[in-house]
């Protein structure tokens, strides 16, 4: 009898767990896109309402979205990219706003542009032999690097956790480099988690 209630009460945890696996980050995913939504609707809402006299759900959004494709094509020509240039020397002038605009600046370019710029994820021994740090290949070293050194070298960034948009870059031997299958994708996700999300499990199935 007390072995049948402790395994339904087992039983019960574990599809506790198992729900809990499954809603929080499904629940937490809803409530940061409903945000999302909610904050950039509410950005041109009241232009929207002057306008139409109520409120149009969505409507503000698409502005802002058309206005993103907008500035997007914008930059995407010499004369366009002037003017935004032009636009953030002037922003720029004061030393708290060049701080912060730098910041988010760079953040953005690391996160949305990172997936383009690194080539592969490797794995390289950081800080001492047998320790092994995940790293992005960006390409090989400069020419220069190249001619000073007896190895041909790759330029590898390597993330911090949880923020992958700081780091540091090393210059390592090719051959000292060990290539990885996963993508960009799920190396940021184990950087971002602190190596919680492992993809593939292989990590996981192998320890068992």
């Amino acid at each position: 009898m007390y072995k049948e209630r402790y395994k339904m009460i087992a039983r019960l945890r574990n599809y506790f767990i198992a729900g809990l696996v499954v809603l929080v980050p499904l629940l937490a995913t809803l409530y940061i896109v409903w945000f999302l939504f909610d904050f950039l609707d509410s950005i041109l809402r009241p232009l929207v309402i002057r306008i139409f006299g109520y409120p149009v759900i969505g409507l503000s959004l698409t502005i802002m979205l058309l206005l993103v494709l907008l500035v997007g094509s914008m930059v995407s020509h010499a004369l366009g990219r002037k003017w935004v240039e032009f636009f953030e020397r002037i922003l720029c002038k004061s030393p708290l706003v060049r701080v912060i605009h730098s910041s988010i600046k760079q953040a953005s370019a690391a996160l949305l542009m990172q997936k383009e710029e690194f080539k592969r994820v490797v794995l390289i021994e950081y800080p001492r032999k047998d320790i092994y740090v995940i790293g992005f290949v960006a390409g090989g070293s400069a020419e220069e690097i190249q001619e000073k050194t007896a190895e041909h070298t790759l330029n590898v960034f390597v993330p911090t956790a949880p923020n992958p948009t700081s780091g540091f870059l090393v210059m390592i031997p090719e051959k000292d480099v060990i290539p990885l299958d996963m993508s960009i994708e799920d190396g940021l996700k184990m950087i971002v988690t602190g190596g919680l999300v492992n993809p593939n499990n292989k990590i996981e199935r192998g320890s068992k």
